[in-house]
């Protein structure tokens, strides 16, 4: 079985008890979602056990699917958008949580109204993303890390593509005052920065 079959038709043999079939359906999808899960929560073990909650909640769920009108990708993200959600509350965490210390190696941000040259600024990128609300984290994410479409993101977030281009434009003003706070901190904090530094060395 290769990557042409269609979902559908794996939906429909996973439904009927076909393991293998869900299998090449989790082959398919699991790097996307892993991916998505690991820049909301900025922590390599806590996205690879939601992540296996994610297919293990879609295999159980498997043949309610059919009635829910989108594709099996963006049904598979609202199951991960809602674990996510559940996991902040569960921890009482705030939703600015640190990153690891390295990205990952599949690491890929198609930023096209930015100048990513160097990973350091793609990390300065990623941490100045995690600033902004979790509804704004999540369309950034779907767009440049999925390489998603507006009208795919309004299936994923409920939204229509008119509130998602809208919710886009609101965004990278954001992320474009964020990185100007950090390429111009207000006068006398990078001084303190560099005598706290001092102090500790």
């Amino acid at each position: 079985m290769t990557d042409q079959v269609d979902d559908i038709q794996l939906i429909e043999k996973a439904a009927n008890g076909d393991n293998e079939a869900f299998g090449f359906l989790y082959e398919r999808y699991v790097r996307k979602i892993y991916n998505y899960i690991y820049y909301r929560t900025g922590n390599v073990n806590d996205a690879e056990d939601l992540t296996a909650k994610v297919f293990h909640r879609a295999f159980r769920h498997i043949e309610t699917y059919s009635q829910r009108g989108v594709p099996f990708s963006a049904w598979l993200y609202r199951i991960a958008h809602n674990l996510v959600a559940n996991w902040y509350r569960d921890r009482s965490r705030k939703k600015e949580v640190a990153l690891d210390d390295q990205l990952p190696s599949s690491f890929h941000f198609d930023f096209p109204e930015f100048a990513l040259e160097k990973s350091q600024e793609s990390e300065r990128m990623i941490k100045t993303l995690r600033k902004l609300p979790p509804e704004r984290q999540q369309l950034i994410i779907l767009k440049f890390v999925e390489g998603m479409s507006n009208a795919e993101i309004g299936l994923i977030m409920r939204k229509s593509e008119g509130a998602i281009k809208s919710l886009y434009h609101r965004t990278l003003d954001s992320l474009r005052k964020e990185i100007e706070k950090l390429e111009h901190p207000p006068k006398g904090k990078g001084r303190k920065i560099k005598e706290d530094k001092d102090k500790n060395e």
